[in-house]
């Protein structure tokens, strides 16, 4: 299963890139026995509209061509959505690759949000919580849960209940 990060924004480099390839790295190889690919980073540039729905509906467009396969699950990350706890996310991730789902797309929207849009065509809205976070550490957090759900899917000690 191709897994898959759409961010609006770039990451700078620096010790939060630093930490994302890590965690991109280690869910690559821990995936590959268990047929997940590598992670894919697809990076879109932040609109550059005057007003904020004008803004957030060219980034949701933009996300959405990244995602237009309906074999895809999309999954929003915004603050709004279900809080999932890590062996939750894990069964899911693992029931979509053994369903035969193409990928799971992750986006993460910029500044404003993400698009009405996208949200609705989105599978799941994931939140990390109520609070807002900057955008390259929500990459961080994802990247590490992809990591996590791996490991416990493929039995591994990482994850201690």
């Amino acid at each position: 299963m191709r897994l898959a990060i759409a961010a609006v924004g770039k990451m700078k480099a620096g010790a939060e890139r630093d930490l994302a390839d890590r965690y991109r790295e280690r869910a690559a190889k821990a995936g590959r026995p268990l047929g997940f690919k590598a992670v894919e980073i697809v990076e879109l540039p932040e609109s550059r509209a005057a007003r904020a729905e004008e803004r957030m509906a060219e980034e949701g467009a933009a996300l959405l061509r990244h995602a237009a396969d309906d074999s895809f699950v999309r999954i929003a990350l915004d603050e709004a959505g279900t809080s999932l706890g890590s062996e939750e996310f894990a069964r899911l991730l693992g029931r979509w690759k053994d369903g035969g789902r193409a990928a799971t797309i992750f986006a993460i929207g910029g500044p404003d949000g993400l698009s009405r849009e996208f949200r609705a065509r989105a599978e799941l809205t994931w939140s990390f919580g109520a609070a807002t976070w900057p955008h390259q550490l929500v990459r961080i957090m994802l990247l590490e849960q992809l990591y996590r759900a791996i490991t416990i899917l493929a039995g591994h000690p990482y994850h201690r209940p």
